[in-house]
């Protein structure tokens, strides 16, 4: 199982000129067989403004440390990609229930 595993991947720059491995959450279980997952791009750059497709990952959160993640970060589900699996560099940790809760909300609103 993939679904909500945060991974890094080579992750494209917005103008895709470049990539860069960075981490991410996979937002679904791989798909067909090529093993394709969707993945939503995590950044430690915490946005001066808070979208509503942004997810904040604090390290208060419980469950935090089971992420991986090593400073707040955020989930930024406008910034999304399709992968393959074998592209995935490393799992470095799972979101706790309570984050993919939020993900799953903030997602059905941003395809509302």
């Amino acid at each position: 199982m993939t679904k909500n595993k945060v991974v890094l991947v080579p992750f494209p720059f917005e103008d895709f000129s470049a990539v860069k491995v960075r981490p991410a959450v996979c937002l679904t279980n791989p798909i067909g067989s090529f093993r394709h997952v969707i993945v939503g791009f995590i950044t430690s750059k915490l946005p001066e403004e808070i979208l509503d497709s942004d997810v904040i990952v604090e390290p208060s959160l419980e469950g935090f440390e089971a992420t991986g993640l090593r400073v707040p970060s955020a989930i930024r589900l406008h910034r999304l990609a399709t992968i393959p699996t074998r592209i995935i560099r490393s799992e470095i940790g799972i979101l706790p229930p309570i984050l993919a809760g939020q993900v799953s909300l903030r997602l059905k609103k941003l395809f509302e």
